[in-house]
């Protein structure tokens, strides 16, 4: 009892603090947790006319009916794809553009370069896409000009099913590798300066430094990071991959994400779509809490 009227008085003396915190949870709880209830929908034939109480409850059909389509695997299999990818090619990118940005000297150009690679990032997808558009067409775009230089032939490059996945991930990288990079750079930042100056008078060359010094301060920024991705696996947003979706190259561009938008928007199977989407909220969380407890036994950082 004495515990909890401390925790009360040490909260009366931080009300501002908890105001301000107030608001994000408030958010949380509104627009993430209050929704959860609407998972009932996987397991009911869901009618609008209905509600979700209101429609007959079915268990597991929808998730039968799922897991027994012949496009099932193909979808797991692209969305688990272009995940793994984009972690392998787009995780270390913004680590290694936040250690060069932080060895440069001349802040004027220190700051240019972190600009230049930030400002992709409020880019709409639309447009992004528009640019790959414009750039993969086959008579005047950048991508068979430099291609032509080479002596290429023109290829439709947004056209073609094997090219998706590419294109995808490095343009995703070239978007987000600035913003991603801020957190590695304040990280970077709060390093003490004396580790520096030491390493200097014993030698170090400068990728000694970053081996040794950088590197090590900011791994637990980086398993935070990672851990937080790999929870996020199975989700992929559904814009930019159906943005760039056409007839042609759907073996390899249709994903569980849009997949869901589809069928959830577009045809109203709220409940079959719900199903699918339970599935990939399960094999997300399943990977967060793996994440987490290989990281906790293994370098002794993790989220809890």
């Amino acid at each position: 009892m004495e515990k909890v009227k401390k925790a009360i008085r040490s909260m009366r003396g931080r009300w501002d603090l908890l105001l301000l915190f107030s608001i994000p949870l408030a958010w949380y709880i509104i627009f993430q947790y209050i929704p959860i209830y609407g998972i009932q929908i996987a397991f009911r034939r869901f009618n609008p006319a209905e509600g979700i109480l209101g429609s007959p409850w079915v268990g597991g059909l929808y998730f039968k009916q799922l897991f027994n389509s012949f496009f099932f695997w193909e979808l797991v299999r692209n969305t688990v794809l272009l995940s793994v990818y984009q972690l392998l090619i787009g995780f270390p990118i913004p680590i290694i553009l936040a250690l060069i940005i932080n060895e440069i000297r001349f802040k004027k150009f220190q700051k240019f370069i972190q600009n230049v690679t930030y400002i992709p990032h409020f880019l709409s997808l639309v447009v992004v896409v528009s640019m790959l558009n414009i750039f993969s067409d086959p008579g005047n775009g950048l991508f068979n000009r430099i291609g032509a230089l080479f002596g290429a032939m023109p290829v439709d490059y947004m056209a073609k099913a094997e090219y998706f996945r590419p294109i995808y991930i490095l343009s995703n990288v070239w978007q987000t590798m600035g913003f991603s990079s801020v957190i590695y750079i304040a990280a970077l930042s709060a390093i003490d300066p004396t580790l520096y100056e030491a390493a200097i008078i014993d030698g170090a060359s400068r990728l000694q430094k970053i081996i040794r010094i950088s590197l090590p301060c900011i791994l637990p920024t980086i398993v935070i990071l990672f851990i937080l991705r790999i929870g996020q696996v199975m989700s992929i947003g559904f814009e930019k991959a159906y943005l760039m979706q056409n007839p042609i190259n759907m073996e390899t561009s249709e994903i569980l994400s849009t997949f869901i938008y589809k069928n959830g928007i577009q045809r109203g199977q709220f409940s079959f779509s719900a199903a699918a989407g339970t599935f990939n909220n399960v094999i997300n969380f399943i990977m967060l809490i793996a994440a987490n407890f290989i990281s906790r036994k293994t370098v002794r950082t993790s989220l809890w």
